[in-house]
């Protein structure tokens, strides 16, 4: 799947120092509700046990070749969010240097389609921290619409204990 700019793929092993390089930044996991990466060592083993399936991918700058963030989807079962077995959840980051440049918007454009026209999903979910909004400004620029909800999403690492607004796509 790819854009002018990016291509979505599997990760791989050798993206660990890329990885690590923008999920180590303070001001990007924590947004997503996860701790910032400690070591190259301790990315390596995300990209083996948290990214290694069919529904995450590594979002790279064609320019470089380079692993700049991860989108991807949750399929029921695995989602934050309860919802029908035909409809996911989707999620995305960036680092930091890419942010506020449409990067996220075109990897989650990427992943809309893979999800109703591959997968065959009836609706997607997504959900974001309120004080983190430029994440709710990609849903929307999506087709997105706030549900006028929250929740708290008690498995993430952090931030389990915050609210997160919940957005909904239908096809």
């Amino acid at each position: 799947m790819e854009t002018e700019r990016i291509l979505l793929r599997k990760w791989q092993e050798s993206d660990a120092d890329a990885l690590f390089k923008y999920a180590s930044d303070p001001d990007v996991g924590p947004r997503a509700g996860w701790p910032p990466h400690k070591s190259i060592e301790e990315s390596r083993e995300i990209i083996k046990t948290v990214f290694n399936t069919d529904t995450m991918w590594a979002v790279v700058l064609k320019e470089t070749g380079e692993a700049i963030g991860c989108a991807g989807y949750l399929p029921a079962g695995n989602s934050n969010l309860n919802i029908p077995s035909n409809e996911c959840e989707v999620g995305y980051w960036i680092g930091k240097p890419y942010w506020s440049m449409g990067i996220c918007t075109e990897a989650l454009k990427l992943v809309i389609d893979y999800c109703f026209n591959v997968k065959g999903f009836k609706a997607l979910w997504g959900d974001y921290f309120p004080e983190n909004p430029a994440s709710g400004r990609v849903m929307e620029k999506c087709g997105f619409r706030d549900t006028g909800r929250e929740t708290v999403c008690p498995n993430l690492e952090v931030g389990s204990d915050r609210p997160v607004r919940i957005m909904k796509l239908e096809k």
